[in-house]
């Protein structure tokens, strides 16, 4: 019977889990190339170079990142679902973290950058620059580094709940959660309005990444 193997709820558990890992090392990789790599390049190259790159790189680039996203979203809907009653405090967080990624990436970051392109594009063909353009930048720019912040912790609460007997928070309290849920809120709202902060960095966000793992795993474990 190991020839069906696959065709059982195991099997297909695993090639859904499996899914899951290729989407999301494609997307969470062109995310840090977007914020380790090329906005470091953007801030020192010159216009034309940029507008170049804005042009043609980017829109490839944008096209892995969000149908990343996507695949990984719905994969991990599909591994939710196998869970069922097996769902623990860990992936509860993991999987707030990788929804609200996704939501950025789809609901700001990739319209925001649709602007970007076109307003690059126009300039290129002897245009004006879209008006919008200025503000749709940053506002990319904020949701990306947010992304980053929530990735480590998104990592580190979505392989606790796999390979850690129970996960590493078995014995947190709703109490904990709740207020993990709120500080996660908080965040997102201020990707969604606020400023990058420290953020602004790449060493920066890498350590508010580091930090915020450190923080969402002291709350679950103290209260």
């Amino acid at each position: 019977m190991g020839d069906i193997a696959l065709f059982t709820s195991y099997g297909l558990d695993y090639l859904f889990r499996w899914g899951h890992f290729m989407a999301g090392i494609t997307w969470i990789g062109v995310l840090y190339y977007f914020n380790f790599i090329q906005g470091e390049y953007f801030k020192e190259a010159e216009d034309a170079h940029r507008s170049g790159a804005i042009q043609k790189l980017v829109p490839r680039a944008l096209w892995w990142f969000r149908w990343g996203a996507m695949f990984t979203f719905l994969t991990g809907v599909v591994l939710l679902g196998f869970r069922h009653a097996g769902i623990s405090y860990d992936i509860t967080v993991g999987a707030t973290l990788g929804t609200l990624m996704f939501l950025n990436v789809w609901l700001i970051i990739w319209p925001a950058q649709k602007i970007v392109i076109a307003s690059a594009t126009q300039v290129a063909q002897g245009g004006e620059a879209l008006p919008e353009a200025a503000g749709a930048a940053p506002k990319a720019a904020l949701a990306s580094r947010t992304n980053v912040l929530f990735s480590a912790p998104m990592l580190f609460f979505m392989g606790s709940s796999s390979h850690m007997s129970n996960g590493l928070v078995a014995d947190a309290s709703t109490v904990g959660l709740g207020v993990v849920m709120l500080l996660i809120l908080i965040l997102e709202g201020n990707a969604i309005f606020g400023k990058q902060g420290p953020m602004t960095k790449v060493s920066g966000v890498i350590g508010c990444s580091i930090g915020l793992t450190a923080v969402l795993y002291g709350l679950m474990v103290a209260l």
